[in-house]
């Protein structure tokens, strides 16, 4: 079998730490990370059902909002589940750009803080803080084009925590990777736990090869840096965030039941067993547990 190496030299070697910028640490917590989900109005119930069929949970009450800084209308819900929150929009009008391509939402204590310390870390800030229904959100962009939203609420939120915490999953090419981690690293008060130089590539749906994985941790959780050339078969790189749960074979069985499809796995790597799953709506998702 040939092994193909499709990544750059290393540029941070394994279990270095960057030292963080001196400044305010906005984080709060896991659980109040969510992914952000667009999905069409005619699929957001069945969307959420099958969400809470497969992971457990409670959802927030469902209404319209405007939450752009410009006209638009949408409906939204929180799902709040064990293993991680999502938020949930089916936009009624055209939705203004660049929204529908963060993936992320972060809360933060301070939103001018935080847009500002995304701004010194490089990151660009792609929408400047705005009022919503609820607080106030910005949209930034990190070096390689994660867009990912922060968001501050007016009255602080409270949500249960979580029992395993999910992972953001990112795509980014070997030259941009570096400054990713600069900034990213940086903004967020992380520690870079492991880089691996020769992962699997059947991670990423190449079992021939490896690749480059880098994993975060930080007060915002864990991110996961896919460090890739791009040729990447469907569907990873869809997917924007993992999901530990206590058994696979259960959840993907809970998962079927409420609608949901396996697109690629089980597979085991990494000391995990592992599949992308698409639920109703399109949402890519990967659901791993962890091998006894």
């Amino acid at each position: 079998m040939r092994i193909t190496r499709i990544v750059a030299p290393l540029v941070v070697s394994l279990g270095l730490v960057y030292a963080a910028a001196a400044g305010q640490d906005v984080a709060v917590s896991p659980q109040y990370d969510t992914t952000h989900v667009y999905v069409a109005p005619e699929e957001f119930d069945r969307f959420v059902a099958s969400l809470i069929a497969t992971f457990g949970g409670t959802t927030t009450k469902q209404g319209v909002f405007t939450v752009t800084p410009t006209s638009s209308s949408t409906m939204s819900q929180l799902v709040l589940t064990p293993v991680g929150s999502i938020s949930v929009f089916g936009f009624k009008t055209p939705i203004p750009y660049p929204f529908g391509m963060e993936r992320t939402g972060y809360l933060v204590t301070d939103l001018d803080g935080a847009t500002q310390a995304a701004r010194a870390a490089g990151a660009d800030v792609l929408v400047s803080p705005f009022d919503d229904p609820i607080g106030r959100d910005a949209i930034v962009q990190w070096p390689g084009g994660v867009n990912m939203q922060l968001y501050w609420h007016t009255t602080p939120p409270s949500y249960p925590g979580l029992k395993t915490i999910p992972e953001n999953r990112v795509y980014v090419s070997a030259d941009r990777v570096a400054a990713f981690l600069r900034s990213f690293v940086t903004f967020s008060h992380g520690k870079v736990i492991s880089d691996l130089p020769h992962a699997p590539g059947i991670e990423i749906g190449r079992l021939s090869d490896t690749y480059r994985r880098i994993r975060i941790q930080s007060k915002f959780g864990l991110l996961t840096v896919h460090v890739t050339d791009g040729h990447l078969p469907f569907p990873y790189g869809h997917e924007f965030t993992g999901y530990e749960v206590a058994d696979l074979t259960e959840t993907l069985s809970k998962a079927r039941a409420a609608g949901a499809t396996i697109l690629a796995g089980p597979y085991a790597a990494d000391h995990r067993n592992a599949a992308m799953v698409q639920f109703p709506g399109g949402y890519i998702a990967e659901i791993h547990d962890t091998q006894r």
